[in-house]
């Protein structure tokens, strides 16, 4: 069934909310970010997506436990290459598979995923076995979450250009920032969606 645009703005922003922290905000996050002038009209939505297929509350009286289920925009197959670190780096491995990703979910350009190694990004809502899904480019903004080569290894980080030297920098406050020539940077790619509930075992 389809959504009415505040139904369907209400969903992008859990979405996105879900993949940046790993839980779903709370009524009154929500309230504030949409301009809802009271947690019953939050209330009235969340329940209208519920009813249309659109997410589920798996525990009741628990304002975080929202599971969202995919937008019908249909799914598209990209290719999957393998596992990043989310650490230190290691070097990607390519498999010759592919993974069926919500239309959505994807970036303008050329897509792929990778499956997440480590924890230096949990602070991000980067999960050890998440599938990110990455829009293939040679650039990036100061402050985006890049997968890059170092020396030949990948790795996923915050990237911070520092002019002859770029830092990478962990969302972990456990781990260290990587900071090392420019020269022995490549950017792969952007991230732009995250899959954490992926049903084959990828290894």
């Amino acid at each position: 069934m389809k959504l009415t645009p505040a139904q369907e703005r209400v969903y992008r922003f859990l979405r996105d909310y879900l993949q940046q922290h790993g839980y779903s905000p709370s009524y009154e996050e929500i309230r504030q970010q949409l301009g809802f002038r009271s947690l019953n009209s939050v209330s009235k939505h969340l329940k209208q997506l519920e009813k249309r297929g659109y997410l589920q509350s798996p525990w009741q009286n628990q304002k975080r436990a929202l599971d969202l289920l995919p937008l019908h925009t249909g799914a598209v197959s990209i290719p999957f290459l393998g596992i990043v670190a989310a650490g230190t780096p290691i070097e990607a491995i390519e498999v010759p598979e592919s993974i069926e990703v919500p239309e959505n979910f994807l970036g303008s350009g050329n897509n792929f995923a990778l499956q997440v190694r480590g924890d230096s990004m949990i602070d991000e809502g980067i999960r050890e076995g998440d599938i990110l899904i990455i829009t293939k480019q040679a650039h990036a903004e100061n402050g985006q979450t890049v997968v890059a080569l170092v020396c030949g290894e990948a790795t996923v980080k915050k990237f911070y250009p520092h002019g002859k030297e770029v830092e990478l920098r962990p969302a972990n406050s456990q781990m260290k920032p990587i900071r090392v020539p420019a020269d022995d940077v490549e950017i792969v790619g952007t991230v732009v969606g995250l899959l954490r509930h992926y049903k084959r075992s990828l290894r």
